[in-house]
């Protein structure tokens, strides 16, 4: 995914069991996807945030 910051960054987060770290995508009955645990990008832009039923939330 792109970070939504609008900085462009091209962000890969692992969703396999086996890795670490790693994230769990889950989709709500209307397919809007949750990511936990939160995304932050200690590098660059360094947004921080969550998505929650296919939106962005920012942390502050």
């Amino acid at each position: 995914m792109r970070c939504p910051c609008g900085c462009g960054r091209k962000i890969e987060l692992l969703l396999i069991k086996e890795a670490a770290p790693r994230w769990d995508l889950d989709l709500d009955q209307k397919g809007r996807p949750s990511l936990t645990p939160s995304v932050w990008l200690r590098d660059g832009c360094q947004s921080h945030f969550w998505i929650r039923h296919g939106r962005v939330h920012w942390c502050p």
